[in-house]
């Protein structure tokens, strides 16, 4: 016994940033950025805090399941950077929802977030230590981002996306893979001012070898399905959807041409959302589940990769 999914939420922030709009302050266009990403635009914070984003995104998602937030006994928040250094987030949300549950945790496993907090959640069910469970994962990208460097900035966008588990067999396979090393892929922080620190400060920004991440995601995104599908008995025709991490539909692309699959398989909004990190995927799931493309009994394929390096990949039936 596992889980089922039983409700989807996701929220975005108000500000939309065109393409045409960074090329007031940088050094690049919208035909540069498409062709090399995808990305048409994205979503930003601007007065909005990241716990708005959260708390919208899991009432949305507890709406969408028909269940109360006192009834949830296990909440896992998926940040890279939350509002605050300390308390934890999920500390936040379950204030601001009402939710009364004492399990409750924050996770930064970069962009494989969702995968790892899907895991973490199986085995609370597991376990009999929860019945119904949240997850949420909410990200401002445009934080971490250097936004004079026009290789990595006009990647990103902030957004939360939530689910609701619950008991159940709908998980029929998770792997997770972390091949430790930061040099390519890394957000530094501040070493603070005491005297006797021997460290010198970088500046607080994502820092990003975008060559050696898009070979590293190609590989892992094919190694991680194709040992999922053998996993659970099924070839790469079978499932109905692979829903990936949306950092570049290059990326995407690539992964699906090895795996010889049709685009219609491969669903993607980054062109409107740019990368969101560990929101990608249940942000892509409520978008999905809202417009009736997911049905009872659909095969899904989720994959995910991010800093770490980190790689998460599983095999869900839908059943709500």
């Amino acid at each position: 016994m596992n889980f089922n999914i039983i409700g989807t939420g996701s929220c975005v922030p108000k500000k939309c940033v065109t393409n045409n709009d960074l090329t007031t302050f940088l050094d690049t266009s919208d035909e540069w950025i498409f062709t090399r990403t995808g990305i048409k635009e994205r979503r930003l914070l601007t007065d909005e805090s990241l716990l708005d984003l959260a708390v919208e995104a899991s009432q949305a998602a507890l709406e969408n399941a028909g269940v109360k937030a006192e009834e949830i006994d296990l909440i896992i928040f998926s940040t890279l950077q939350g509002d605050f250094i300390s308390p934890s987030m999920c500390c936040l949300l379950s204030k601001r929802l009402g939710a009364v549950c004492g399990r409750q945790l924050d996770i930064n496993m970069g962009c494989s977030g969702f995968i790892y907090a899907l895991d973490t959640a199986e085995a609370y069910f597991n376990s009999g230590k929860a019945q119904k469970a949240l997850i949420v994962c909410s990200e401002s990208m445009s934080r971490l981002s250097d936004w004079t460097d026009r290789s990595s900035c006009v990647l990103f966008g902030d957004g939360a996306g939530a689910v609701v588990l619950e008991k159940g067999d709908g998980l029929k396979a998770i792997e997770l893979t972390v091949d430790g090393g930061y040099e390519n892929l890394y957000v530094p922080i501040s070493t603070g001012n005491c005297p006797y620190s021997l460290h010198n400060d970088e500046k607080p920004f994502l820092k990003m070898n975008g060559q050696e991440i898009y070979i590293f995601a190609v590989s892992a995104v094919v190694r991680e399905i194709t040992s999922i599908l053998e996993k659970i008995g099924l070839t790469a025709d079978e499932p109905d959807y692979y829903i990936l991490h949306q950092a570049n539909n290059r990326i995407i692309d690539s992964a699906r041409k090895k795996l010889k699959q049709p685009v219609e398989k491969f669903p993607i909004n980054l062109d409107r959302l740019g990368n969101t990190s560990s929101a990608t995927i249940p942000i892509l799931l409520d978008e999905l589940n809202r417009t009736g493309k997911l049905r009872k009994g659909s095969k899904l394929i989720l994959c995910s990769f991010g800093a770490g390096l980190t790689t998460g990949a599983c095999a869900i039936e839908w059943n709500k």
